[in-house]
């Protein structure tokens, strides 16, 4: 079974985010990246699949050169192949661009697929639009953060939480899946496959490679304005009597908060 895993270059997320008003941009200087914590689970359940199974297990990143740096933490982990999708454009927070990309690469290039595994959003853009968009576009069923798989031949069920209950999905293969929190436990690199990967190549695939009309990409998303957050306010401590305070909480909540 050939299962392709797509992952995304995101910032750590415990990484201080600056940005650069002027570009409307982050500042990427001294920002640590990592594998989207997401994809972390399709890499892992892909391996899994391949375990069980047998097949090949290859990751498929578009971005810049710097990508190859989580392509070669998916090679540690296991995977057979990794391949870059060269895309110079900065991160336009455009889902449909980079579901455009993809799906030009997996009708002219990559067809050998049974399993395309995402993960559920990365943790950059939060947009959680590729998955669903390259199943559209390929046609394929798909079903969204599963937290269980099950395959078997050609066919395969996933389990979905839903609000006070599980809902299982039953699929026929080739088909899109996104990975949520839950489906399984990421393993660790080994030394063994840390030094494997850093002795692999990995491919780089160009857009025009994928016969992909670039004027076809035009971003469909404008970003208007990039900002952080407000900073949140010092709480409120409320002291006294019981009574009191309850009385002081309730007019916070009524005045202030206007929550009640």
């Amino acid at each position: 079974m050939n299962v392709y895993v797509l992952v995304k270059r995101v910032p750590d997320t415990e990484s201080k985010i600056r940005i650069d008003h002027e570009k409307n941009a982050i500042i990427e200087e001294g920002l640590n990246f990592i594998l989207g914590p997401y994809d972390e689970y399709g890499v892992e359940e892909a391996l899994r699949i391949k375990e069980a199974h047998g097949g090949k297990v290859t990751v498929i990143s578009v971005g810049t050169d710097e990508t190859k740096v989580i392509l070669k933490k998916c090679l540690a982990m296991g995977a057979d192949e990794a391949v870059l999708i060269k895309d110079e454009s900065p991160e336009t927070y455009d889902g449909f661009r980079t579901a455009k990309i993809l799906e030009a690469a997996f009708k002219n290039k990559f067809t050998d697929y049974d399993l395309l595994l995402f993960g559920k959003q990365s943790v950059g853009a939060d947009n959680m639009q590729i998955p669903a968009m390259v199943a559209e576009l390929l046609d394929l069923p798909q079903v969204s953060v599963i937290t269980k798989l099950e395959i078997q031949d050609r066919e395969g069920i996933a389990h979905r939480e839903i609000e006070g209950a599980v809902e299982k999905v039953k699929f026929t293969l080739p088909a899109v899946l996104s990975a949520q929190k839950g489906l399984n436990e990421p393993r660790y690199e080994t030394l063994k496959g840390i030094m494997m990967a850093k002795r692999k190549e990995i491919p780089v695939v160009n857009l025009q490679d994928l016969g992909i009309d670039e004027t076809r990409l035009s971003p469909q998303v404008e970003l208007v304005k990039l900002d952080s957050p407000p900073e949140r306010k010092a709480g409120k401590v409320v002291e006294g009597e019981p009574e009191e305070t309850a009385k002081k909480l309730v007019e916070f909540l009524q005045k202030e908060a206007k929550v009640i």
